[in-house]
């Protein structure tokens, strides 16, 4: 069969075969850089990029690899001059020294890793084992440890274990040989094993129990209720914080910070219940000196059967606005 290059670009042509695979991309892109923002301007990018050679596109890929090669190739090029996305334990083991107030690194110090809302990637809802096979592989976890990849090592393992592409498929989309994908993929699941042997079994967050954590979450911070934090966090919980340099690992430990210096009184915070990252989360609002409740940025839970078993809180307003909320809630 040959193939020949299109006469000339037809825009309706480009939208009808390629628009569909515009959320996955956008995951990808996001399993890549660990930037909600960042993936999406990269997307941005893939699309122009494949509009400009789209007339010479001849069909002997499919659209769908030939997308994943230039948001692949795209996502490669902008890694090589910027540092890898962290969260505070992937810099230095649990803080284990006297008392203090969380201490923040300088603005730029460190390149944190953000969450990705479900909103912008939801699969079809007609579609649910898509829905959580999504949502696996795009947990907080898995996407820290994830950074820690060398890029391309990270690009053959989610372009071979995550979006099933074959081992010549990944070979065309990287420029390499299959021998160099099958050799980098078991670098970089040997890799993987050793930063998170044994990855935690996660409620999904339409599961009643995920959701009844959750609810107890939001409640103990709105209600300043140390009692109710004891109820739904594990006794092997952890608790970190972007951009704070301190974690806590034990729930005596996670408590007495939040306790010490975050809950302050009854009313302080308003919490609103959401998912990112496949994950029971909430979007997070703090009552300023002036009595006004304005976006302090995102909290995502790991809940598991037997409680809440990790925290992470973004703190940065701007992301409130990501998840389509305003900066200040009304009263």
């Amino acid at each position: 069969m040959t193939s020949h290059p299109r006469a000339a670009p037809n825009h309706d042509r480009f939208t009808a075969e390629t628009e569909r695979f515009r959320r996955e991309l956008l995951a990808h892109c996001y399993r890549m850089v660990g930037s909600a923002h960042d993936a999406e301007d990269l997307v941005q990018e893939t699309y122009l990029r494949a509009w400009r050679s789209y007339s010479g596109f001849e069909g002997r890929a499919s659209i769908r690899s030939w997308l994943y090669k230039i948001a692949t190739n795209a996502c490669l090029t902008a890694l090589e001059p910027r540092p890898i996305r962290l969260l505070p334990s992937g810099l230095a083991g649990p803080y284990d020294g006297p008392d203090r107030p969380p201490s923040p690194f300088a603005p730029g110090e460190v390149s944190w890793l953000e969450p990705l809302p479900d909103a912008w990637i939801a699969p079809p809802a007609d579609d649910p084992a898509a829905v959580i096979v999504e949502r696996e592989s795009l947990r907080l976890a898995l996407i820290a440890s994830l950074q820690h990849l060398p890029a391309r090592q990270r690009a053959i393992l989610i372009l071979r274990e995550v979006l099933a592409f074959s081992a010549v498929e990944t070979a065309e989309i990287l420029g390499t040989t299959t021998a160099a994908v099958k050799s980098g993929l078991q670098r970089a699941r040997a890799r993987l094993d050793a930063l998170e042997p044994e990855p935690a079994e996660l409620l999904e967050p339409t599961d009643q129990r995920a959701r009844a954590l959750l609810d107890g979450y939001i409640a103990a911070f709105e209600r300043s209720d140390v009692g109710l934090l004891k109820q739904v966090l594990r006794t092997d919980a952890t608790l970190e914080a972007t951009p704070f340099r301190d974690w806590q690992s034990g729930r005596a430990r996670c408590i007495h910070m939040l306790d010490a210096y975050v809950l302050g009184a009854p009313g302080d915070w308003r919490m609103i219940a959401t998912t990112a990252n496949g994950q029971s989360s909430a979007l997070v609002y703090h009552r300023d000196a002036d009595g006004v409740l304005r976006a302090a940025g995102v909290v995502v839970l790991a809940p598991t059967a037997t409680g809440i078993s990790r925290v992470i809180k973004f703190h940065d307003p701007a992301l409130v606005a990501t998840f389509g909320f305003a900066d200040v809630l009304a009263h």
